[in-house]
């Protein structure tokens, strides 16, 4: 029988590939940087690349040459596009403009989606039970949505339909 972690390396590595032929569009990875005062100033927060990778849902899978063969959680996302001013609407909405002038001041391209707070998903033995997104259990590799979701499918299930949607795309889901 198959050890349900390199099990899962292999599909992980397939969908990669799969994604890789089918020339489907990649994500920045991004770490959102809180930098320190110098001499008092205080500077703004940015991003810095990690990476670049392909969001299948709950999962980001390395699509660079510095992020093949990893794979994380699904944290946040943003877009680079023009922060705008602060209008003090809510929270959230504020919220929201930070994150996209720290892409922008990342220097990710206008436009570009941003996954950040990711979750690095080791690919050893932790698997074997862990609460995370991606665990193995009896020897199976299974994914759920978040941590906190009880409900798990198998990861073989998951990234065929979710590679699939990717790889062909419904007619209209791209017009």
């Amino acid at each position: 029988m198959m050890d349900g972690v390199q099990r899962a390396r292999e599909l992980l590595d397939d969908a990669a590939g799969r994604l890789r032929a089918a020339g489907v569009r990649d994500e920045a990875l991004a770490e959102y940087v809180e930098p320190r005062s110098v001499l008092g100033i205080r500077r703004e927060p940015t991003m810095r690349s990690l990476g670049r990778v392909w969001r299948i849902g709950a999962l980001l899978v390395g699509a660079s040459d510095d992020s093949v063969g990893c794979v994380w959680a699904t944290g946040s996302i943003t877009r680079v596009t023009d922060p705008g001013r602060s209008q003090f609407q809510s929270v959230s909405a504020e919220v929201r403009r930070a994150y996209r002038a720290a892409a922008a001041k990342g220097h990710f391209a206008d436009g570009d989606t941003v996954n950040h707070g990711a979750t690095p998903i080791p690919l050893d033995d932790t698997l074997v039970g862990s609460p995370g997104a991606l665990f193995v259990e009896d020897g199976v590799p299974l994914v759920r949505w978040s941590a906190t979701a009880g409900a798990a499918v198998p990861l073989a299930d998951y990234l065929r339909d979710r590679v699939g949607l990717l790889v062909n795309p419904p007619r209209g889901a791209t017009d």
